[in-house]
């Protein structure tokens, strides 16, 4: 029988490694701050405390600053090479993970959680909310993104019998997909599946938007961006959902 800590121990040496992507496209992070600046509402109203879980590099939640002015925002990530990327774009970055111990935050010490393009790189995606839900106060605010597996493209990719961009069969190679780097995805969601799995998981969903996804070939990015007003068929999925 098998474990989870060999796995564990060979997506740590890969997400370790500095060639691998630790940013994701500048469209989806104003998208996602905006829908989280308006759940918070201004800093006059009492400065809130926001934590960019996954915050690689920083450069989503360095995107997402002028849109929260006046709140703080504090990077997280289980990565020493992106954590020393993060320090040089933000005020307060730590090192947490979501597992083996938990993030070092007292329970409800959180108003909102950034949890951006991460939820697709997970081995135990339950657990992560379980701790997500437990760090934000009952009411506070989970901004997630991740890839969309039934983006319009991978519909006809699929029939193609092509396999589909964002997923991924090695953590060496791309086999039988479009695209060159390799990212680590491990789990991939529709907006039917992302919407039933966060609701189980104790969360009440306020919001489903789509972005478009930067690695689209030029000519087509004026279809992934009117894909956006469908996110069933966008590129990247938006959820705004509250804990309960």
């Amino acid at each position: 029988m098998t474990t989870t800590a060999p796995v564990r121990r060979e997506l740590r040496d890969f997400y370790e490694d500095p060639a691998v992507p630790v940013a994701s496209g500048t469209p989806r992070s104003v998208r996602q701050a905006r829908m989280l600046a308006a759940a918070l509402g201004p800093a006059t109203r009492g400065a809130k405390t926001v934590l960019d879980i996954g915050c690689g590099d920083g450069t989503a939640a360095a995107t997402a600053a002028p849109f929260l002015a006046g709140h703080r925002l504090v990077g997280v990530d289980w990565s020493q090479d992106a954590l020393r990327r993060a320090h040089a774009r933000l005020p307060y970055a730590v090192r947490g993970e979501l597992t083996d111990g938990g993030l070092p935050f007292a329970t409800a010490a959180a108003d909102a959680v950034l949890f951006s393009e991460v939820i697709e790189h997970l081995v135990d995606p339950d657990a992560a909310l379980d701790e997500i839900r437990r760090v934000l106060r009952p009411g506070g605010h989970l901004m997630l993104s991740t890839p969309n597996l039934a983006a319009w493209y991978n519909r006809a990719l699929l029939l193609a019998g092509v396999q589909p961009v964002f997923s991924e069969v090695s953590l060496r190679a791309i086999h039988g997909r479009p695209g060159k780097e390799v990212v680590g995805h491990l789990r991939l969601y529709t907006a039917r599946a992302l919407r039933e799995f966060v609701a189980a998981s104790g969360f009440e969903v306020v919001r489903l938007r789509g972005a478009p996804f930067h690695g689209v070939p030029r000519p087509l990015r004026p279809l992934d961006h009117l894909a956006c007003a469908l996110p069933s068929a966008s590129s990247i999925l938006l959820l705004h959902a509250r804990r309960t």
